[in-house]
């Protein structure tokens, strides 16, 4: 397959990305008001392999509002890094820089792309740009692909020869529902830098991930119904530390709402 067919496939592909990112959701610095959707996810520190998630949406005033319970996720099997997302942390930086295949999670700000389903369409009540994942479908992760931390469907009668390894997963119940978290993603695409970053199910109550943040079916199962584009919802990770020191500059949800329990 010539390139030029690839570039064509994968552009067509990343459309709906486009259509979700709206305006600029970053002011002087933090979140604008027009993120009205917001997933927060906080570790104990760098190392934790586990943490919690919570719900906000604007209220009328802009304030954020927790909606729903807080749920249990997992994270890297070696905890977290900082990523490249929507905001920049600031000057005096604990932790260390995600890394492809170094098993963390990418730790920031971050917008949501589509979601990638292994169903043919989202369970009754979510209304999201979706993709179902076939056959023809690959998300590189290896650094020196031209299509690295991108998704890209192929011509099925002449697959590249890097797909059979790139390839994204039809039968693997834990990626019955993945929403990408773009993470390395915008302005730029670094190589290296970490790819393929997801919200998908746990394998496990306390199986950590090789980066992604995953929870149990019913979570995700509610997180899919609950996003909507309009809202142009994004993910923070953070440690609890980073939490308290970033909060006000990136106009994220009080600590009090966040570490109430």
């Amino acid at each position: 397959m010539h390139r030029s067919t690839l570039v064509r496939l994968c552009l067509v592909a990343l459309l709906p990305v486009a259509l979700l990112r709206g305006e600029s959701a970053v002011v002087a610095g933090g979140l604008n008001s027009n993120v009205r959707q917001l997933l927060v996810a906080i570790a104990a520190d760098w190392s934790s392999a586990h943490g919690t998630l919570q719900h906000f949406e604007r209220d009328a005033h802009g304030r954020w509002i927790k909606v729903g319970e807080t749920v249990p996720v997992l994270f890297g099997k070696r905890g977290l890094a900082w990523g490249r997302g929507a905001l920049e942390p600031g000057a005096a930086l604990t932790g260390t820089t995600k890394r492809e295949a170094d098993g963390r999670s990418p730790a920031g700000a971050f917008a949501l792309g589509l979601i990638y389903g292994n169903d043919a369409a989202l369970p009754a009540g979510a209304d999201y740009p979706f993709h179902q994942v076939t056959s023809r479908d690959a998300w590189p992760d290896d650094s020196a692909n031209p299509f690295y931390n991108r998704h890209v469907e192929i011509d099925a009668t002449k697959p590249p020869a890097w797909f059979a390894a790139q390839r994204m997963r039809t039968g693997d119940p834990a990626y019955r529902w993945r929403v990408e978290i773009r993470h390395n993603a915008e302005p730029a695409i670094k190589p290296g830098a970490g790819s393929a970053t997801f919200f998908h199910l746990r394998r496990g109550p306390t199986r950590p991930t090789a980066g992604c943040t995953t929870m149990a079916e019913p979570a995700l199962r509610e997180l899919v119904i609950w996003l909507r584009a309009a809202a142009q919802p994004h993910y923070v990770l953070l440690p609890r530390a980073e939490y308290l020191r970033l909060w006000q500059s990136w106009k994220l949800p009080d600590p009090t709402l966040i570490f109430a329990n």
